[in-house]
């Protein structure tokens, strides 16, 4: 039987193709999860109709994505940790810490988009890839220096 596709499947072919399956497969599994229809002439168009429906939607979110990448580039975040005599630190910079970090700076994004190539566990000036979308990446400006004591701080600790 022949099925049009509504959905990307990675087993079967891309959205808006028709392909051939098993009879049983598409009644049971692709006609009932709306996956797959029959391939009739007023669902071609349908399918067409909902393809630019969906492609200009996704343009409109690859747009937001660009603002949000080019404010992500234009800020230059500071990180302090604790980190030893050799500049080495105790522990690494998470994904975490750099998204809360960009959250102060009124960029809310969420942690697993920000990809370092790299751990990051020494101190200094680092470029960490934000991937907002497929197609939309951009790269925050990190500087990793020590964190500084206060006298307070000092002063509590010796008491």
């Amino acid at each position: 039987m022949q099925v049009l596709l509504w959905e990307d499947m990675p087993t079967l072919g891309k959205r808006g193709e028709i392909v051939k399956v098993k009879d049983g497969y598409a009644r049971n599994f692709l006609f009932p999860r709306k996956l797959a229809t029959m391939p009739t002439t007023s669902n071609k168009k349908d399918q067409a109709l909902h393809k630019r429906r969906s492609d200009k939607r996704e343009e409109r979110v690859k747009d937001d994505y660009r603002v949000v990448a080019d404010r992500i580039e234009a800020v230059s975040l500071t990180l302090e940790v604790n980190a030893n005599e050799e500049g080495v630190l105790f522990g690494s910079v998470t994904s975490q810490m750099i998204a809360d970090a960009l959250a102060k700076e009124g960029i809310t994004i969420d942690s697993k988009m920000v990809q370092p190539e790299t751990p990051i566990k020494e101190l200094g000036p680092y470029q960490v890839p934000v991937v907002l979308h497929a197609d939309v990446k951009a790269m925050c400006p990190i500087w990793v220096v020590e964190a500084r004591e206060t006298k307070a701080e000092k002063a509590e600790k010796s008491e």
